[in-house]
């Protein structure tokens, strides 16, 4: 006989494969709707694109306002359900949590009320404000929806390889 070493080859599935799966499931779809909807009440609801009692504006909503809210909720409500579906560890998390975050507020600040910003208010005044902020917040937009698309990308991608630190937690957390 041939003593020779035998070499296993372990089939492992490709990233298409693997995030193919992830986005088939159920609960991931369910948490990235459940997502959307919060994201759209959270950043609707205070900047007053939602009309409310509560939140007013002194400025009318600009189409483009609607247009980056309406853009911002999908990519945070998927970037919420992958978190939902396949925990990660915090410290393994932070440069994702930084873009989500930043993707965030730079959403709030876009799709607000230029006049209604306290920060805002107080750096450039109330005519500051409406010539100088208003006019750059649908870059703004644009910008924060950039950092929400790559958070999302970055973190589909990590599921996609089978990061191994997210796979241990993910094999401790379903068993």
């Amino acid at each position: 006989m041939n003593d020779a070493p035998v070499m296993a080859i372990v089939a492992r599935p490709s990233a298409v494969t693997a995030l193919s799966a992830f986005l088939r499931t159920p609960r991931f779809w369910l948490a990235a709707l459940g997502g959307t909807v919060l994201s759209l009440l959270l950043l609707g609801i205070p900047s007053a694109i939602i009309p409310n009692p509560i939140f007013g504006r002194m400025v009318a909503t600009r189409p483009t306002d609607v247009a980056i809210w309406l853009a911002s909720a999908p990519l945070f409500g998927l970037t919420l359900a992958t978190y939902a579906v396949r925990p990660h560890r915090s410290d393994h998390a932070r440069g994702e949590e930084l873009r989500l975050g930043v993707g965030g507020l730079a959403v709030f600040f876009a799709i607000g009320c230029p006049v209604c910003n306290k920060l805002v208010l107080l750096a450039l005044g109330t005519s500051g404000a409406l010539t100088i902020f208003a006019p750059i917040q649908p870059i703004i937009g644009i910008v924060s929806l950039a950092f929400l698309a790559a958070t999302l990308a970055y973190r589909l991608r990590q599921i996609a390889r089978g990061c191994e630190r997210c796979s241990r937690v993910s094999e401790t957390v379903h068993s």
